[in-house]
């Protein structure tokens, strides 16, 4: 599909993978990143490396979307070097075979994957053992909660558990004179932002996948579980009518009228990206973060959370895969300048020396975050051969539910894996 495909500048052939170190070369770097201070981190970073290879010259587009990317590559005027914001399509990045495999590039730099870069990020940036993506920092989600709201009705200490977090929420709802909200403690609907079913299933250590790659969600009994406690907690918070309602009166997330950020939520789940944007668009907030709760039955596993982060690789069409390389290898291994671009955007370092060198694990915001990142039973959805669809089909079924027209629950699971391993079959 890619053999004719084309990029880079200088119209030259083949891979490139054998050029001179020192040739002058202009590579190609699409990223995802749009906003203005975001895209400004990424042409520091660029800068670091031109530098120290003043020899390669690369150009930057932003706001680039994994359709693009994937179009790009296909029509051969794509990039050299790609990243993603997602890592649900690594899967189909690896399979397809429209980036690079990276193993024989890091094995050539004397690079151990294993001791440079935290296990999660390495899970997520390979599928059945093509190493075809690199983490460029990642994402780890846990509990925002306002403080002053908290001591008001006061609580003492964020909740651990989810029977915690709804005799939380119900202490810290505020309600107008009609019965509608004023102030809800936490929104357990999965439109709610960041409060998806991924991520907040993670909590519970799903299994989503058996060992020979068919979907698993009837047979794991915590999918049940999850369902059935996101039902009563949506109940005891005055229902699902009420909450949406409530809903429809939030601002963009990504803006200063995010309801958390505007006093509408009294908690919320969300990313480690949150805490610069308080301290941009609503500096004198009051809150604290902390770990997302856990069922009852795995207090033990407090700490853990969903993970995710930026994925870069190769094009397999780039003309110029040496220079492309040295990119990458600087972008995702530099410690420096890892270290640099974590602060500037407020995402989670994607190495180990980066996480031990970064001021961030000294913020009381971030650390959360970054302890979340480290904990042992943190995990993230697992790769599939057609990307994230499975966790679509999830979710369009996780909408049904909670509007009460799931059906029957087991059945439904049933369904679902059926669904799921037929949509992947037609990708094979």
């Amino acid at each position: 599909m890619l053999a004719s495909a084309c990029a880079g500048d200088d119209g030259g052939s083949g891979t490139g993978a054998d050029e001179a170190p020192d040739k002058k070369v202009t590579i190609t770097f699409w990223h995802g990143w749009s906003a203005e201070s975001e895209v400004k981190a990424v042409d520091d970073l660029v800068a670091k490396f031109n530098a120290k290879h003043p020899n390669i010259k690369v150009k930057v587009v932003s706001n680039v979307t994994d359709d693009k990317i994937t179009q790009g590559i296909r029509s051969g005027k794509g990039p050299d070097v790609v990243s993603s914001f997602t890592t649900d399509n690594v899967g189909q990045f690896c399979t397809s075979g429209s980036w690079t495999d990276l193993a024989p590039w890091l094995a050539k730099s004397n690079i151990d994957p294993a001791t440079t870069f935290p296990k999660p990020v390495l899970d997520y940036t390979q599928f059945q053992g093509k190493r075809c993506a690199l983490p460029l920092l990642a994402d780890s989600y846990g509990l925002y909660y306002n403080k002053d709201m908290f001591a008001a009705a006061g609580i003492t200490a964020p909740p651990k558990t989810f029977t915690e977090l709804t005799e939380t929420a119900k202490k810290l709802n505020q309600l107008n004179g009609d019965g509608t909200f004023k102030v809800a403690g936490f929104l357990p609907t999965f439109h709610a932002y960041e409060f998806s079913a991924a991520h907040t299933l993670a909590q519970f250590g799903p299994t989503y996948q058996t060992p020979d790659g068919k979907s698993n969600l009837s047979k794991d009994p915590v999918v049940p579980q999850f369902f059935n406690w996101q039902k009563q907690f949506v109940e005891s918070q005055g229902g699902f009518d009420k909450l949406e309602k409530f809903r429809t009166t939030f601002g963009e997330e990504f803006s200063a009228e995010n309801p958390f950020m505007s006093g509408k939520l009294a908690m919320t789940m969300d990313g480690e990206w949150r805490t610069a944007m308080i301290a941009q668009d609503a500096p004198n907030l009051n809150y604290g973060t902390a770990p997302f709760p856990v069922p009852d039955d795995q207090l033990d596993k407090y700490g853990r959370s969903y993970l995710t982060g930026t994925t870069v690789g190769i094009a397999k069409s780039s003309h110029h895969q040496a220079a492309a390389w040295e990119f990458v290898k600087f972008v995702t291994t530099d410690t420096e300048a890892l270290v640099a671009f974590s602060q500037a955007i407020h995402n989670v370092p994607s190495t180990n020396a980066a996480l031990a060198a970064s001021p961030l694990a000294n913020d009381e915001h971030f650390k959360p975050f970054i302890d979340a990142f480290k904990h042992p039973a943190s995990n993230t959805t697992p790769a599939s051969p057609n990307g994230g669809k499975y966790q679509v089909t999830l979710s369009e079924y996780a909408y049904k539910w909670e509007a009460g027209q799931g059906g029957d629950l087991t059945k439904s699971l049933a369904d679902l894996d059926k669904q799921i391993d037929t949509d992947v079959a037609q990708v094979k």
